[in-house]
């Protein structure tokens, strides 16, 4: 072992797993936690934590000498949060990357007995990740959460995935070769809308079992709850993408079952970070109001919603909502705004009962509000026209039906 601080364990032959230490990190001195480690070299650790407070996204591995610097929390020791903020410059794109990212989480006394047994269970299968960056196509990307690669791939810090058929690789030899044989430039499946460079295809998870499989395990590396891994069968995914002469390069997609009971249009949808605030988001989700339309169904996304799918959805749902009351020269009601727009009930009426515009009157939901006070609201707001809207002439599409005999 060497004599170097910088390179041993805070306590040498001691287990660090449980202890708690006050690290610097994020521009903050936030409190961690050591899950798990391991050894990199016979003279280096790396130890995983978690921040107390924060999303699992910002679990990470940290190295022998990022806990070296950091003040141990001893057993019973209480810590007021103002004794370890650092009061370092927080750059403007730290801080909006914490604002927006992060979220405190509810503790298990909050939820009800089921739901805290199945977060302790996903937590406890879920509670490392390894991966901690994969490059696709020409970005390399930060992880968030675990996904559950293949051991042998899974436990590789770096992953190589192939941005046309997703296929994985734990070296770079092996990635490169594979890209210079690879015959796909772009997503598989049927393209189904193009408009300019932006280009959504549809893919039967029945048809493409492997691709679909390898898209869930990518999107399970920033979805802390996705548990769709194998099971695509009865799903149809739409991937976005961006087009130019080299090829279709993905985007991000949403997922949909074939038959839903529920009646949802989502099952699962992600903006992969590269291409996250460019309005990529709200396109997928006027996406899949746009197909509810063509079904002449009312749709909603599968519950529960992350903290960051809600913000989204909520956000979507008042534009659209208020920009249809502010132009239609007639009153609406909720069953008009439902038809008009295939977002279901329940979500328009939680929608304006946020805002106040709302009230439940002789049995049933009214909308009081005037176009003029909407006016007023979406200014005063901030409200904008999406960076991306989805014209419904350029979508060659039309709905398919499943039985429960032909969904896979």
């Amino acid at each position: 072992m060497s004599d170097s601080n910088e390179s041993k364990p805070v306590e040498d032959g001691k287990s660090l797993v449980g202890k708690c230490f006050i690290v610097d990190k994020f521009s903050k001195q936030l409190k961690a936690t050591v899950i798990e480690e391991r050894i990199v070299t016979p003279d280096s650790f790396e130890y995983y934590v978690h921040f107390e407070g924060q999303d699992r996204r910002w679990d990470r591995w940290l190295k022998s000498e990022d806990l070296n610097k950091a003040v141990e929390v001893k057993p019973g020791q209480e810590m007021n949060d103002n004794e370890f903020v650092s009061d370092r410059k927080v750059t403007r794109n730290y801080k909006r990357r914490h604002d927006e990212i992060n979220h405190i989480q509810k503790s298990y006394e909050e939820m009800d007995p089921t739901t805290a047994a199945l977060e302790k269970e996903h937590e406890q299968m879920t509670k490392v990740k390894y991966i901690n960056c994969i490059r696709i196509g020409k970005y390399e990307i930060d992880t968030w959460y675990f996904s559950p690669y293949p051991e042998e791939y899974g436990r590789h810090p770096k992953m190589y995935i192939c941005e046309y058929c997703l296929r994985f690789h734990r070296f770079p030899k092996s990635y490169i070769d594979h890209i210079s044989k690879c015959r796909h430039r772009q997503p598989l499946g049927v393209e189904i809308y193009r408009k300019g460079t932006v280009s959504v295809y549809e893919v039967d998870g029945a048809k493409d079992k492997i691709y679909c499989q390898c898209l869930c395990l990518l999107a399970k590396l920033f979805l802390d709850h996705k548990t769709l891994y194998f099971d695509v069968s009865p799903f149809l995914f739409y991937v976005l993408a961006e087009v130019d002469k080299e090829g279709a390069h993905i985007v991000g997609y949403f997922s949909k079952e074939k038959i839903s009971p529920e009646g949802n249009n989502v099952a699962c949808i992600l903006t992969l970070p590269p291409f996250q605030r460019k309005g990529y988001g709200k396109f997928l989700i006027a996406f899949s109001y746009e197909l509810s339309k063509r079904e002449g169904k009312q749709g909603s996304p599968e519950k529960p919603l992350s903290d960051l799918g809600k913000l989204s959805y909520r956000s979507y749902w008042t534009f659209v909502l208020l920009d249809l009351i502010r132009s239609c020269k007639r009153t609406l009601s909720i069953s008009d705004l439902a038809q008009m727009t295939s977002i279901t009930k329940d979500d328009i009426i939680s929608t304006l009962r946020a805002l106040n515009m709302v009230k439940f009157w002789k049995g049933q939901h009214v909308i009081c509000v005037t176009a003029k006070v909407v006016d007023e609201y979406m200014r005063t707001a901030g409200y904008k026209k999406p960076i991306l809207t989805v014209d419904s002439t350029c979508l060659r599409w039309a709905p398919k039906t499943y039985s429960l005999n032909n969904k896979k």
